[in-house]
């Protein structure tokens, strides 16, 4: 199994693949974003360059289709709402995530597929704009969107190279929508807060850490995964790469803080490896919980509305670890 392909299709919720949710099948609430106090502050067109070329838009967008596994939280910041939002797969409440009730203004974009992107329902949705920056999505789909309307495709072709950053995803976002002069001002925001929290945790900095997972034994997610960017704002230092991990040599994971995700502590602690580590004899391992959970969901968009949300929820388990 290719990871490093897998982990981005799982990045909202930290989970394998699981069955699709019923509401991909319900009618479409939302309406063509209305203008808001981020109105478009750039003059169109706007051209971006990504993985597969350049997508040149022509006018402000006003229905905008989000088919990257995060993407949804991008426009929500700039104060559009789009009109169809690709499908969280897994058992998080992706659609009442807490941190985006508000930016919804009281809409309900429709869902769309989730395991197999449905060209045909984008289409249904007359969008003049689809976002997938996140989507890892190959050429032939680009094409067939492109067809559609202007289409933002990832940076890098097919997941090859680091992600986005969530500031680099929301330049892009805030330039396609023009909302350049609010993407800025957005991400200064969300830094401050998290600043804010880091500020308060000095003994966070230059702290090593590791973050695993279950899939198919234990899977550790290191800097090259926009799930760290967190760890890495509030100043801990992420291992470098993500890797499978060999059952019988947990010392790559083995930090001054491990961030344990997707089991309990009685079912990771049974592996007696995992016991036996460092970390664990000193308790300087935390277990967020499941991946149904909020800081699991808000991991996983990663976004400038859903980061500050989930750096309250961690840093004082963080802390605790750190202190024992």
């Amino acid at each position: 199994m290719n990871f490093r392909r897998l982990l981005p299709a799982l990045a909202v919720t930290l989970v394998a693949l699981a069955g699709c949710s019923a509401a991909s099948q319900a009618p479409s609430t939302a309406a063509p974003a209305a203008p808001s106090p981020g109105a478009s502050t750039t003059a169109f067109p706007v051209s971006i360059t990504h993985a597969y070329g350049q997508t040149t838009i022509p006018a402000e967008p006003k229905r905008v289709v989000t088919i990257g596994y995060n993407e949804g939280d991008f426009p929500l910041a700039l104060g559009v709402v789009p009109v169809g939002e690709r499908q969280v797969i897994g058992d998080f409440d992706w659609q009442n995530r807490p941190w985006a009730t508000a930016a919804k203004q009281g809409q309900q974009p429709q869902v769309l597929s989730g395991s197999d992107l449905s060209i045909e329902q984008v289409a249904a949705l007359r969008p003049d704009l689809i976002l997938g920056v996140y989507s890892f999505i190959d050429k032939a789909t680009y094409d067939r969107l492109s067809g559609i309307a202007p289409t933002i495709a990832p940076p890098t072709d097919g997941g090859k190279g680091a992600a986005a950053t969530w500031q680099d995803q929301t330049r892009i976002t805030g330039k396609a929508l023009g909302r350049s002069d609010r993407a800025e001002q957005v991400i200064g925001e969300a830094e401050s807060k998290i600043k804010a929290v880091k500020d308060a945790n000095a003994a966070f900095a230059g702290r090593s850490m590791s973050m695993v997972f279950p899939i198919q034994g234990l899977y550790s997610i290191g800097a090259d995964d926009l799930r760290t960017q967190l760890f890495a704002g509030l100043g801990f230092v992420p291992v470098p790469t993500s890797a499978a991990l060999s059952p019988e040599n947990l010392e790559p994971i083995d930090k001054d803080v491990v961030v344990a995700m997707g089991q309990t502590e009685q079912q990771f602690t049974a592996d007696p490896v995992f016991a036996n580590m460092k970390a664990t004899k000193a308790r300087h391992v935390i277990y967020p919980g499941g991946f149904e959970t909020p800081f699991a969901g808000a991991l996983g968009f990663s976004s400038p509305l859903s980061l500050p949300y989930a750096a309250d929820l961690i840093a004082p388990q963080l802390a605790q670890a750190i202190a024992r």
